[in-house]
């Protein structure tokens, strides 16, 4: 089994942060005047904001992994590909709004003869998401979605399983966001019923942009089922190419388990880099 320290180190540096969430302070979304700032506007510019629109990070990304000789099969592409579309104009009971996601993420080994794509994960889901206000101030959302994911493989191959996640983001300050995402697991693949040991019971992280909108740095920590420090860490770096564009440079390491559902019982440390479209005002993990 690989180290834990580094991992633990970044845990308790994320659960001493996580007190602090109750001083969320104002993030304007597109289309609200700063003098018009309460929480009126800001459901308003929900309703008539775009039924369409990105989900969790859209990435293509190349790379190789790290204190392991590289080789053409194990050098290879992720990319995901992350949507959401609201079905409702506006609020539902409780001040929601009903959506539909949908993401894949593909491990593409462009490397090897015929340039196989070894590994397909499909992930759709359906939810409810609640804006968060303070004081009139929008501070974050709450989301509870039920989700599937599978490979689209039969046989031994299959990896199946579906989960009712319930998450929240919580914004610090304009810079800093803070998140976690918990689920109950329905795990229905016959190949894959130990899959909580090494794709985790919940997940914690933060993330920082800078004053300027240019530079973004994020920490994932994904907790394995059992009571030791073992968690799948996926840390990413972000740069924007053009001040006004949602493109930027990206660079994400893995280490841990689970990075796809076909191959979840390997450990995989792996860095990759490439480019990266995000969401207007933050991303989903």
């Amino acid at each position: 089994m690989p180290p834990k320290s580094p991992k633990a180190l970044a845990a308790i540096i994320i659960l001493l942060l996580l007190p602090f969430t109750a001083a969320g302070q104002i993030v304007t979304p597109p289309g609200v005047p700063k003098d018009e700032i309460n929480s009126d506007s800001i459901r308003r510019a929900f309703d008539s904001g775009p039924y369409f629109g990105l989900y969790k990070d859209n990435y293509f990304i190349f790379g190789c992994p790290v204190g392991e000789r590289v080789t053409r099969k194990n050098t290879n592409i992720k990319f995901q590909i992350s949507i959401a579309q609201r079905l409702t104009r506006s609020t539902l009971p409780g001040g929601t709004y009903l959506f539909l996601f949908y993401s894949q993420k593909c491990f593409w080994n462009v490397l090897e003869n015929s340039m196989p794509m070894t590994d397909l994960n499909f992930n759709p889901g359906i939810g409810l998401t609640k804006p968060l206000f303070v004081r009139d101030r929008f501070v974050g959302k709450l989301n509870l979605v039920v989700e599937h994911e599978s490979n689209g493989r039969d046989g031994t191959a299959s990896r199946s399983w579906n989960r009712i996640t319930f998450g929240g983001s919580i914004l610090i300050d304009p810079q800093f966001m803070v998140h976690g995402k918990a689920w109950i697991p329905i795990i229905d693949g016959m190949e894959n019923k130990d899959i909580l040991d090494y794709c985790g019971i919940y997940q914690i992280g933060t993330s920082y942009t800078s004053l300027n909108q240019r530079f973004g740095v994020a920490v994932t920590l994904v907790k394995r089922k059992g009571w030791k420090l073992n968690y799948n860490t996926i840390v990413e770096l972000n740069y924007r190419i053009f001040p006004r564009d949602n493109q930027y440079l990206f660079l994400q390491y893995y280490n841990g388990y689970g990075e796809g559902l076909l191959a979840y019982k390997e450990f995989h440390s792996m860095v990759r880099v490439g480019l990266v479209i995000k969401p207007k005002l933050f991303s989903d993990y």
